[in-house]
């Protein structure tokens, strides 16, 4: 097949689209796939074979920490050109929706995914609450044409459902379970994560550093718990104001890392932390546990899907400081944190990105035969 991927966001940057679309380019390449991707210009044309195609970004002034790109008629230019088989709009917000636009108008199969959970996210930026039955009404109006429209989670699909969006599926989760493995513990990367504390205990959260992420409501369990340290592995636009909240707490504040010393970070620690209730899935829980961590988790949604109290992680009411701290108390049990460590370890093992991927292709296909008669039903 020939595939057109019109994305948001791409490399060089880093968070669980990026994640998503590099696995299933990987396995679409080797499976003999033609991809071409369209993403906000960042300075790379190419991705293992792959042709990517840049449109021009721009910096919103409220939010400088990344680049966007915005509805562009080159991404039809660049679409009548390729004729792909299918077009694979990705969180059509901005830049994607142009991809929607155009699969209408040059009559090709569109496949839509929502990724990232902005009605929510606008829970976190009061000034811009009101909006959300516009912006409701505004991914309803993108998601309208495509063939089926994928989400990350159960809940998630349930909540699009809700208001109205139709021909939804869910995609299936992935993680890589070879880069992410127990074997990568490493002593001088706990040292670094405790800030010289090492007989700490260790939590770690991985990700965007971002109000949405709610990760100041940690401190009061760092201020119970001396014996914690906390380690934030990643960067994003809210990290300056956060860190100066954590400032007096064993708290490390890494930036991103890459690599063997990510797999480092994740399998190092004694649990993963994970305060969001705004996720549409939560890569990094998949990763964590393929890591060997049990997730200690606010009950959400797309969170209780992965998790399972007591068996693989800890679930805890959200805002709720006094069962935070009983979630907590696993890492003073060691043959429990031992159980839940081999426990969460087996919970990945079937999530390999090859499946994951060829399940994206078979939408890809379904959506080409669903355009071949004309239904979408």
């Amino acid at each position: 097949m020939k595939i057109a991927i019109v994305t948001e966001t791409f490399l060089p940057s880093t968070d669980g689209i990026v994640t998503r679309l590099t696995k299933a380019i990987d396995y679409f390449m080797r499976e003999g796939h033609d991809v071409l991707v369209i993403a906000p210009d960042l300075g790379v044309y190419d991705y293992k074979g792959a042709r990517v195609a840049g449109v021009k970004p721009i910096t919103f002034p409220f939010y400088r920490y990344r680049k966007w790109g915005l509805p562009s008629p080159k991404v039809h230019r660049i679409l009548k050109e390729y004729h792909p088989d299918v077009v694979h709009a990705v969180n059509p917000v901005l830049l994607a929706t142009s991809a929607v636009k155009s699969a209408q108008k040059l009559d090709i199969p569109l496949v839509s995914s929502y990724h990232t959970h902005l009605p929510k996210y606008l829970d976190y930026y009061k000034v811009y609450k009101p909006a959300k039955p516009l912006l409701w009404w505004y991914i309803r109006r993108n998601h309208k044409n495509a063939h089926v429209n994928l989400v990350t989670s159960q809940t998630i699909k349930d909540e699009l459902e809700d208001e109205g969006i139709k021909r939804l599926d869910v995609i299936p989760r992935g993680v890589d379970i070879v880069n992410r493995h127990p074997d990568f513990k490493d002593e001088r990367m706990r040292k670094r994560l405790t800030g010289g504390k090492p007989s700490n205990k260790l939590l770690v959260f991985i990700g965007r550093i971002a109000v949405e992420k709610e990760i100041p409501k940690l401190i009061p369990l760092l201020e119970a718990r001396n014996d914690i340290s906390l380690a934030i592995v990643g960067d994003g636009p809210a990290r300056a104001e956060i860190e100066n909240k954590f400032d007096g707490t064993n708290t490390v504040f890494t930036g991103f890392i890459h690599g063997e010393e990510l797999s480092q970070a994740f399998a190092s620690a004694d649990a993963f932390i994970f305060p969001s209730v705004s996720e549409t899935l939560g890569l990094v829980i998949l990763e964590s546990m393929a890591s060997g961590l049990p997730v200690i988790a606010a009950k959400s949604g797309p969170t209780n899907e992965q998790i399972t109290d007591g068996i693989n992680g800890k679930l805890y009411e959200n805002e709720d400081l006094d069962s935070l701290l009983e979630a907590v108390e696993v890492l003073d049990d060691k043959e429990e944190l031992r159980i839940l460590r081999k426990n969460a370890r087996r919970e990945a093992l079937p999530y390999s990105w090859d499946k994951t991927s060829k399940r994206l292709i078979d939408f890809y296909m379904n959506a080409r035969d669903r355009h071949s008669v004309g239904s979408k039903n």
